[in-house]
């Protein structure tokens, strides 16, 4: 029987939970939409994706202690009002690194066509994705171009590079940090008029991290300009509701659905139901799908592209913008690229 005392809300749409916890607490699945302040008026507990605001609108008058969000990004909660209401917040760090990064380099393969050994590929954040691009652009024998300030202080190092670098040199620049809008390294508009005017050799620009860390505008002004080569978007600024100027001018556009792997929601779900498990004191279960190995140390070009081709999303999205939400959550799940047979790099 279900521990009645244990009100949790479950957004629907999270694969490999249903049912998990319904023996051992009150358990209602909802779609986004529905996750409002009076449905979660008498709840104890959440499990979220970006799609879900979490502030005081919805949480004001709420009984939540405890938020459990099955995505890397946290943008999509208020942490300082969930501090100041002793609400438990936790995410999970790195579940899809690997899928972002095989989106990466899945889309550069489908508008590169000869050896990119001669590129240089900016790599702007270094955390979980960022790290497996630059391993795996390394193991290409890309020049890689590092920028990660927080890191840099933290590290040091002579790894490093300033976004002046980046300007002269990259042929490739792709986008890997959270969204944020204050503190010493705020990333909300980083790529803004300023820093398209300063680059020299009309880079491919990709952003698989989230939309607010470019300019929109900006970046419409820039690609119109020939300061900016080809676009690969598939994070938005006011997504589901895209810009259809920006989407006009894209060479592949998605849904933002570039971490969608079915090994990265594995991960993400099992993290999540660990954190509710915990926090709630409920038996650990686990999710209804094999948990996916270590994720390659490094990939091939054959296995990316064998393993993932992004054309057909973005051709549905230039088809039916506004069907965003719909063709992200109808999104059939792919596996990540298999472990390439050569390991020669390492970052």
């Amino acid at each position: 029987m279900p521990n009645n005392n244990i009100r949790l809300i479950i957004e629907d749409k999270i694969p490999f939970v249903k049912g998990l916890l319904d023996s051992y607490a009150t358990v209602r699945y909802l779609k986004p939409e529905e996750i409002t302040p009076k449905a979660v008026r008498e709840v104890d507990g959440l499990m979220i994706r970006t799609r879900t605001e979490c502030n005081a609108e919805l949480l004001a008058k709420s009984e939540v202690k405890m938020i459990a969000t099955a995505t890397i990004g946290t943008d999509h909660i208020d942490a300082d009002y969930c501090a100041k209401r002793h609400i438990t917040v936790t995410n999970a760090p790195g579940c899809n690194a690997p899928a972002v990064a095989q989106y990466v380099f899945a889309t550069i393969f489908n508008i590169i066509n000869r050896p990119i050994t001669s590129y240089t590929i900016a790599v702007i954040g270094l955390g979980h994705v960022g790290s497996i691009v630059a391993r795996w652009a390394k193991a290409f024998d890309m020049k890689v171009l590092c920028y990660d300030p927080p890191r840099q202080e933290a590290e040091g190092g002579d790894e490093w590079c300033d976004l002046d670098t980046i300007a002269r040199e990259a042929d490739i620049i792709t986008f890997h940090t959270p969204l944020t809008s204050d503190g010493p390294y705020p990333t909300h508009h980083m790529a803004d008029a300023a820093f398209f005017a300063k680059l020299r050799r009309s880079p491919v620009i990709i952003n698989s991290a989230r939309g607010g860390i470019i300019d929109t505008e900006a970046l419409i002004a820039a690609k119109r300009a020939g300061q900016v080569g080809p676009l690969i978007i598939d994070c938005w600024e006011g997504e589901p509701v895209i810009n259809k100027e920006l989407l006009g001018l894209t060479a592949i556009a998605t849904p933002h659905i570039a971490g969608y792997s079915s090994e990265g929601k594995i991960r993400a779900s099992q993290i999540a139901l660990d954190a509710l498990t915990t926090f709630f004191m409920m038996p650990r279960v686990t999710v209804e799908a094999p948990l996916p190995p270590a994720p390659a140390v490094t990939v091939s070009m054959e296995g990316v592209l064998d393993s993932y081709d992004p054309l057909p999303e973005s051709e549905a999205l230039k088809a039916h913008p506004d069907d965003f939400e719909s063709i992200r959550n109808n999104y059939t799940l792919r596996h990540e690229a298999p472990q390439a047979k050569e390991v020669n790099a390492e970052f």
